[in-house]
This record gives structure tokens, sequence and C-alpha cells, in this order.
């Protein structure tokens, strides 16, 4: 395996990243992760943890969303793009949330005047627990949200093949059956079915994989996400 010189400088790491190399775009993100929850806690007006809030992952996958877009030729450092986009993807999620209000935390949400704050309050307590169950399974198959940052596919029509794959898993019995009890891709049938080699299944494995449990288990916040995703990309986002 292709190793990265010790105490790589941030800017070669950014330049090898750019071209494809997924393990300098590892180590970019990892040595950035303080810049990124540094960020996403001041605009939650909390300290938010990696691996237990979804801002950090929102935080995480913005970051990455900024090393491909990224233009040196534009004059802007790379820096203060990172954290252009990353507020950018915390206030949308806000404003999806509707925690822009109020910034409730679920760990301390206070007695609500109206009932509709009190559904706020409580569907924020719903998600929580809906992406605290989702992190549970993906850890059962050896998967994280760090692994997600680095696995999601960066164009649309391999977003939209993974989804695909993703469908049909969940949509036929004999595979979904296969993933739940391999914890792995039903490989062979996926690449006769949807003709897709081996080496694409393999590439994307991890981001097929969360795909499917998210349509096959009971994430109805998660699966609305998805449904977003997939209204965007149909209609040219």
């Amino acid at each position: 395996m292709r190793q990265l010189p010790l105490g790589a400088d941030p800017n070669h790491l950014l330049s090898l990243a750019r071209k494809g190399n997924d393990l300098a775009r590892e180590e970019l993100i990892r040595k950035f992760t303080p810049f990124i929850l540094n960020i996403v806690s001041r605009l939650s007006g909390r300290f938010v943890r990696l691996g237990e809030d979804d801002e950090a992952s929102i935080g995480l996958m913005a970051f990455n969303e900024a090393i491909d877009t990224y233009d040196p030729r534009k004059g802007v450092s790379f820096l203060t793009l990172a954290e252009t986009v990353i507020r950018r993807r915390i206030i949308d999620y806000f404003r999806q949330e509707e925690r822009h209000r109020q910034h409730l935390a679920t760990q301390d949400i206070q007695v609500s005047s109206t009932p509709e704050d009190h559904h706020w309050a409580w569907e924020l307590v719903d998600r929580r627990e809906e992406i605290v169950r989702y992190q549970k399974e993906l850890a059962s198959y050896g998967i994280s949200f760090a692994d997600l940052v680095r696995n999601c596919p960066r164009h649309q029509d391999a977003r939209q093949r993974a989804l695909a794959c993703a469908r049909t898993i969940a949509d036929n019995p004999l595979l979904r059956r296969y993933l739940e009890e391999k914890k792995e891709l039903p490989l062979k049938a996926l690449g006769h079915n949807l003709k897709t080699s081996r080496k694409t299944l393999e590439r994307h494995r991890k981001y097929i994989i969360a795909l499917a449990l998210i349509i096959m288990g009971d994430y109805d916040y998660l699966k609305e996400y998805i449904s977003q995703a997939e209204r965007g990309e149909s209609n040219g986002g």
C-alpha cells in the first residue's frame, strides 16, 4: 500500500487529494478535524462531538466537498472556502431541522410555549435517536460515518448507480438476506443484475451498504434525505 511521507504538508495533501489520492484526502480530513469541529460547534452554540452529533458528520462531508470544489486559480484560500462550505451546509441543516430558531439541544430540551414547539422539539429527539440507531447498525457492518465521507461517490451518475444497487438489494429477499447474514455485498448477483463491474461495486461497497440499510430499515428521516437527494439530482442539482 502506498504511504504518505511523515508530516506531509497540508498543501501537498490537498494537491494529492484533488488528484484522486484517497489516502491524502483521509489524512487531510484527519488533520483538519479540530478546525471543522470548531466551526460547527460555534454555529451550533454547543460543543459538537465526532461520532455522536450529526452536525459533526455534516461538517466532515462539507470539508470533503470543499476539497473537490477548490480552485486555487480563483485566489481564495482553501480554508476560507472550506469554512464557507461548512457554514452553508450547517445552516441548511439547521433550516431543515428548524434548529435555526432556538438551537435546541436534544439532550436538554426546554418546555416549549406552543404545541408546535413541542412537536419540533420531539421531532429533533426522534431524528437524533434515529441517527444513533443508524450509527450502531453501520458499526455492525464495520462502517463509520467517516468511512461514508471518504467513500461517497463524487459524481452524480456514480451516486445514482450506488442507489440503484442499494434498492436492488432491498427489493430482493435473497440479496437482502445475504447482506444481513454475511455483512457483505452480494457482488456476483449485483454485477449480473445491474451489469456493473465488480471493481466499481467494491470501490463503493460501504456507501452502497449504508444506503441499503436506510432503505431496508426503520429510518424515516434518513429516507427523506435520500428522496431529497434524488429529487435534486433529477432536477440537475
